[in-house]
């Protein structure tokens, strides 16, 4: 049961005599990110009003598409039709190989993401990969569950899992309908695109923790037709973009009869005078060297 309940269990009858003062202990933020320059919201703001639209993929109910976004460029993802869930993957275009982390994305801003907050590639690059500058759900906040929208906490759902859980086989699950997609536009085999789909942003999708057991809850999400989100491309990269089979998520995620839409995803370029003063991020400065002493 998915209850509201904000506060400590009771404790055990078997606590140790420190266990209040251990709860009473007050946490730390792992990653403060106070040191990292801050996305410059008002050059992209400015940039993306002079913005001219050069392209568009509309992703399916139930399927996966692929759209490139330069550096510089905007992505737009929206729903035309009404609520529906997207699971967002970003590669390095050039070298698909870097491709975004979301648990270090979660580390350094949060469960869920927001304006100003920037989607991270792995190791041994890790640098902004894209910058989220607009959403239209930004109003949503947190609810009384600990619902939020746009999260880096659930993984896409998967043929796999689904299996393990029901028994059958489900080819319309996000982690596949990725994989189709990124083969048909590497012109691999699914076996040698697999590897490459990875963690998500779950865009529009509302999920949280359960206040009781701690598991990860979803709910339907807020969206309605024309809500957006959009994203800077901090690198050339290619946006890899799943219409979710359990369509707004507010009863399954891997279904074929829970209504669903489709997804748009826009691309928007500013003249190059109207990014003045900004620079791709270069790779992460670390050595590699991992204290090893070179031969």
């Amino acid at each position: 049961m998915i209850t509201p309940a904000p506060g400590s269990a009771p404790l055990p009858d078997d606590a140790p005599e420190h266990a209040e003062a251990a709860r009473a202990v007050a946490p730390v933020i792992c990653y403060p990110t106070e040191s990292l320059p801050p996305p410059d919201l008002a050059l992209y703001a400015a940039a993306r009003a002079q913005a001219r639209k050069t392209g568009e993929v509309v992703v399916p109910p139930r399927e996966g598409g692929c759209v490139p976004v330069r550096a510089g460029q905007f992505l737009r993802i929206s729903c035309p039709e009404g609520p529906q869930v997207g699971d967002l993957n970003l590669w390095n275009l050039a070298d698909p190989s870097e491709r975004f982390y979301s648990g270090k994305t979660r580390a350094l801003h949060g469960t869920h993401l927001g304006v100003g907050d920037r989607m991270w590639s792995g190791f041994p690059t890790l640098r902004p990969m894209a910058t989220m500058t607009a959403d239209s759900l930004g109003w949503y906040g947190v609810d009384g569950f600990g619902g939020r929208v746009h999260d880096v906490i659930g993984t896409r759902c998967d043929p796999y899992t689904h299996h393990l859980l029901s028994g059958g086989d489900y080819q319309r699950c996000c982690h596949s309908n990725l994989t189709r997609a990124f083969a048909g536009w590497t012109g691999q085999s699914a076996a040698e695109a697999e590897p490459l789909v990875h963690d998500v942003l779950n865009v529009f999708m509302c999920t949280g923790f359960t206040a009781d057991t701690g598991q990860y809850f979803m709910k339907a999400t807020p969206a309605r037709q024309g809500d957006y989100v959009e994203l800077f491309a901090e690198i050339d990269l290619l946006a890899g973009l799943s219409a979710c089979p359990g369509g707004d998520c507010g009863a399954e995620h891997s279904s074929d009869v829970a209504q669903c839409h489709p997804l748009l995803c826009e691309v928007f370029a500013p003249p190059p005078a109207a990014l003045e003063g900004w620079e791709s991020p270069p790779v992460n400065g670390y050595d590699g060297s991992h204290g090893i002493a070179a031969p």
